[in-house]
């Protein structure tokens, strides 16, 4: 299994782009992490450590993953047993405030409280999350260890679109069960999870939860963009949004806020795992929505930038719409706004990660901060009408 791929999406590269390295993601040693880790480990399952752990290729580019499996002589017995731990684990670790993080904060106690939630009042396959711990004094940062699922993830780099990926190579049917049943974590989650359990999600703020949504984004790009060059881009974006707000926002319900099939776990073409809950608040259902068909088509255009016709089937957004509406009976509304607002929250982390490369001395600073966001063609594109 691939790990849990990060809230913040990777930036990603046109399949002819070279290889360069990854930017840098965390000043940690993993050796001395996992050693920490099994200390940790003692306290909670007296003779139990951390062996064969791995930081894998495409850790997150917010928390940090590690894989572990969990080396205890009770072992054989508690994986069979309900509710017992697993001996294939994963732990999410808060960013390295050292590694000039995505986000201002990372709240482990949210991401665990709302998996935990959505595993217990759904029938999504969310992994288990057993082990909280805030305080920051064992590992540097709070942390949570959770189940780890075996199975396939559409990978980001290179993207699942290109010529050779699982998903490329799939048939029309296998890709068309992937759709739908991708679309259907989407229904599930928004229609069975009461909003009376979920009311730590809302987003501070007045209005209502699209407003408040909105509103945090733009404190976000505030804090991305300071004492550095703006982007006249994604200011010209909020103002696009402001003159095209929806007249009904919609119904509120808990969103899954990463919600793109790189964060799903597959087996065979069925979702195993649904990961990174991180962004998850509540909002009208078209936040995720928006999204998924966003994020896929990042990756096509990407894709088809680099001379290969990649996926242009999958995810289409007025197939995704249909099939939303046939499992819920609610038409997805004003989507040219929450397509286009997926672009931009998705230009603003793009920004955040090149100015952290900026800050590690691995780009030098733009001339032009629009040139470093990827998808800048899309959202001009999207801002002048001509995108769908």
């Amino acid at each position: 299994m691939r790990p849990a791929p990060d809230a913040a999406p990777g930036p990603g590269r046109a399949p002819d782009a070279p290889a360069d390295p990854r930017p840098r993601t965390t000043t940690r040693d993993p050796e001395e992490l996992t050693r920490r880790l099994s200390a940790w480990l003692a306290t909670r399952l007296p003779g139990a450590r951390a062996t064969g752990a791995t930081v894998p290729a495409s850790n997150g580019m917010s928390s940090e993953t590690l894989l572990f499996d969990l080396d205890h002589p009770a072992a054989p017995s508690l994986e069979p047993a309900p509710g017992g731990v697993p001996t294939s684990c994963a732990l999410r670790l808060a960013a390295d405030p050292a590694a000039y993080t995505i986000f201002p904060r990372y709240d482990m106690p949210r991401q665990y409280r709302t998996m935990r939630l959505v595993a217990d009042r759904t029938d999504l396959p969310v992994p288990r999350a057993f082990w909280l711990e805030e305080d920051p004094a064992h590992l540097g940062a709070p942390f949570f260890v959770m189940a780890r699922a075996a199975g396939r993830v559409p990978p980001d780099v290179m993207p699942y679109t290109y010529e050779g990926s699982w998903l490329h190579d799939a048939s029309d049917a296998e890709r068309e069960r992937l759709e739908a049943a991708s679309v259907s974590v989407l229904a599930r989650l928004h229609d069975q999870v009461p909003l009376d359990c979920a009311e730590f999600l809302a987003t501070p703020g007045t209005g209502d939860p699209l407003r408040r949504h909105v509103d945090a984004q733009h404190a976000y790009y505030t804090w991305v963009i300071d004492g550095l060059p703006r982007s006249p881009l994604i200011e010209r974006g909020f103002a696009w949004l402001a003159d095209h707000w929806p007249d009904d926002p919609g119904e509120t319900v808990l969103t899954w806020g990463d919600a793109r099939i790189g964060n799903i776990v597959y087996d065979g073409f069925a979702p195993a795992a649904i990961l990174d809950w991180e962004m998850a608040a509540l909002g009208p259902r078209e936040l995720d929505l928006g999204w998924m068909i966003y994020l896929h088509r990042f990756f096509q255009d990407l894709t088809r930038s680099g001379g290969q016709h990649g996926l242009p089937d999958l995810l289409r957004r007025d197939r995704v719409e249909d099939r939303y509406a046939a499992l819920t009976g609610h038409r997805p509304r004003a989507m040219e706004f929450h397509t286009l607002y997926a672009a931009l929250r998705h230009a603003i982390v793009m920004l955040r990660v090149a100015y952290r490369q900026v800050h590690f001395g691995e780009v030098p600073v733009p001339a032009d901060p629009d040139g470093l966001i990827l998808h800048r063609d899309t959202l001009e594109a999207m801002l002048a009408g001509r995108y769908w």
